[in-house]
C-alpha cells in the first residue's frame, strides 16, 4: 500500500517513508491510497478475538510487506501489554482507554510508533529527532513510549500553563533522550512551530526529523484497533470486567444488559480529530459501528462545519478539557481527503459542551453510578446526552470513549466529587521533577533550540 499527501495525490510514499518523515513535503498529511477491508472471518470474530490479534489484523494491511508478519506480531505484543475494557456504566458503555502507562488513549499509538520507528531505522547511523506538539496527553504518551529508545531524541512542545501538573510531570520529568519546551502561546502555536520546523530545509539537511502527533500516520493507524475491539464486543453482546485502573468506587445503581447484534454509536471527545479519524478507518474496514459523535468543548470548529457546511479555523480557547483545546484541527484535512461533507454528515454527529456542563456531568455521573470520569470523557458523555434528548442517535448501544483517567485531572475532579482513585501507572509520575525550557511562540526560538541540542 502507498500513501499520498492530502494536498497532492501525485506525491506517494511507502509506509516507512510516510511514518519516518511524518509530514509530506508539500505540508500535507499522509493518507492511505485505500482503506483496506477486514476479511469476513476477522469481521465476524471481532467480539471474541484477543486484543493483540485484532491489532495485528488491523495494522497488517497498512504496513504491507515493509514489516514482516513475525516482526509486526512482536511489535504488537510488546506495545499492547494492556487493553481497552468495554464496561457498562448506567445506560451506556465506557470504552476505557486509560489502562496504559500514562493513563491516556495516546499510549496505544505512541507505543506502537516507538517500536515501529526502532525497527524501520535499524542500521541507521544518524539519530532521529522527533518533534511533537501536545495540548496535554500526547506529550506524556510519546515521552514514555520513546524513553531510552536508542538513536531517537524527542522534543515535546506544550502551551505554557495550559496542561495539568501531572501532565507536565509526564512530559518534562523523564530527561535523557526526552526534552520539553513550554511555549508562550496556545496548542495551535505549538502545532504551527512543529509543522514549520519539519518543513525547514536547512534543518532537514542537518538532522533527520519526524513527528509523533496524530499528523503521523503510524500513530493514527493503531488507534483504529480499540474501535474495532469495542464495536465487536458490542455486536457480540459482551462486556468486560472492571480492571485495576477502572475508576468505579461505588456499586453502580443501574446495570446495563448487553444486547447482541447491536451496531454501536461511539461518542468521541475530540480536539485535533486524529482519534475520530482512526475510528472512521475502523468503520470503513468493517467494524460494526452505527455512527460517531464528535463531541468538542467550546472549540467547536468541526461541529460548526457539520452544521453550516463552512469550515472556519479559529484561535483556540482554554477550557478544563485542555487536551481538546484546538481551534484548527490538523486531522480535519485527513477527514476531508476521505469523505465529502455529505458523507461526514451521514456518519458523524457534531456537538459542543461548555465547562459548566462538563462539571455538572462529572458530578452527575458519579452521583448516579459511582463512576469517575475526567473532563474530556465528560464532554463525550454530555454530548451523547444532548443528542439523545433530541432523538438524533440511532438505535443501538452507545459507547463513550473515556480518553484519560480522572486522576490525571484531580484539580478539576476533586472539588466536585472528591479524589478519584490513583492507578499504579500514575503514582511514580507524580514524584518527578519538571525540567523544561520556556520559549516564545516563534519558529526561530525552536530552531535555535534544535541546533544547540543536535
Amino acid at each position: 500500500m502507498y500513501y499520498y499527501s492530502t494536498r497532492n495525490k501525485g506525491e506517494k510514499a511507502s509506509f516507512a517513508q510516510a511514518a519516518l518523515t511524518g509530514l509530506a513535503q508539500d505540508g500535507g498529511l499522509f493518507v492511505p491510497e485505500e482503506i483496506p477491508q477486514y476479511s469476513e472471518q476477522v469481521r465476524s470474530s471481532l467480539g471474541t478475538m484477543a486484543f493483540t490479534d485484532i491489532a495485528f489484523e488491523t495494522i497488517k494491511p497498512y504496513v504491507n510487506n515493509e514489516i514482516p508478519d513475525n516482526v509486526l506480531s512482536d511489535i504488537v505484543q510488546s506495545a499492547f501489554t494492556f487493553t481497552a475494557p468495554f464496561v457498562p456504566v448506567a445506560d451506556r458503555y465506557a470504552l476505557e482507554l486509560f489502562h496504559g502507562p500514562t493513563a491516556a488513549f495516546k499510549d496505544f499509538g505512541a507505543r506502537f510508533m516507538a517500536r515501529t520507528f526502532s525497527y524501520l531505522r535499524r542500521g541507521e547511523d544518524k539519530s532521529l529527532r522527533i518533534l511533537v506538539a501536545t495540548s496535554g496527553d500526547t506529550g506524556g504518551a510519546v515521552a514514555d513510549g520513546f524513553f531510552e529508545v536508542p538513536g531517537i531524541f524527542v522534543t515535546v512542545l506544550y502551551p505554557k500553563g495550559r496542561v495539568s501538573p501531572l501532565q507536565e510531570r509526564q512530559i518534562a520529568g523523564l530527561g535523557k533522550n526526552i526534552s520539553a519546551l513550554a511555549v508562550e502561546g496556545s496548542f495551535d502555536d505549538c502545532q504551527r512551530l512543529v509543522k514549520t520546523a519539519l518543513a525547514e530545509e536547512s534543518l532537514k539537511r542537518r538532522m533527520a526529523l519526524s513527528s509523533a502527533n496524530s499528523i503521523n500516520i503510524s500513530r493514527l493507524i493503531p488507534q483504529a484497533v480499540y474501535y474495532s475491539a469495542a464495536a465487536g464486543r458490542a455486536f457480540a453482546g459482551l462486556v468486560d470486567p472492571d480492571e485495576e485502573a477502572t475508576p468505579r468506587v461505588l456499586p453502580a445503581k443501574k446495570t446495563l444488559a448487553a444486547k447482541s447484534e447491536s451496531h454501536v454509536t461511539l461518542c468521541v471527545p475530540s480536539g485535533n480529530f486524529g482519534n475520530l479519524t482512526a475510528g472512521l478507518y475502523a468503520m470503513k474496514m468493517g467494524a460494526p459501528v452505527n455512527q460517531f459523535v464528535a463531541a468538542t468543548n467550546i472549540n467547536k470548529t468541526v461541529p460548526d462545519y457539520l452544521d453550516s457546511g463552512e469550515y472556519i479555523a479559529r484561535i483556540s480557547q482554554a477550557t478544563i478539557s485542555n487536551a481538546m483545546d484546538v481551534g484548527a484541527p490538523s486531522n480535519f484535512e485527513r477527514m476531508s481527503a476521505h469523505f465529502s461533507l455529505g458523507q461526514m454528515r451521514q456518519t458523524i454527529l457534531g456537538v459542543s459542551v461548555d465547562d459548566e456542563e462538563t462539571k455538572q456531568t462529572i458530578a452527575r455521573v458519579y452521583e448516579q453510578t459511582g463512576y469517575f470520569i475526567d473532563p474530556h470523557s465528560a464532554v463525550g458523555w454530555r454530548g451523547a446526552d444532548k443528542l439523545l434528548a433530541n432523538n438524533k442517535i440511532k438505535e443501538g448501544a452507545i459507547g463513550i470513549l473515556c480518553t484519560a483517567h480522572p486522576a490525571k485531572f484531580s484539580e478539576t475532579v476533586e472539588p466536585l466529587i472528591g479524589s478519584p482513585p490513583i492507578p499504579t501507572s500514575l503514582s511514580s509520575a507524580m514524584e518527578r521533577k519538571v525540567n523544561v525550557k520556556v520559549i516564545p511562540a516563534d519558529t526561530a526560538a525552536l530552531i535555535d533550540f534544535l541546533n544547540s541540542n543536535s
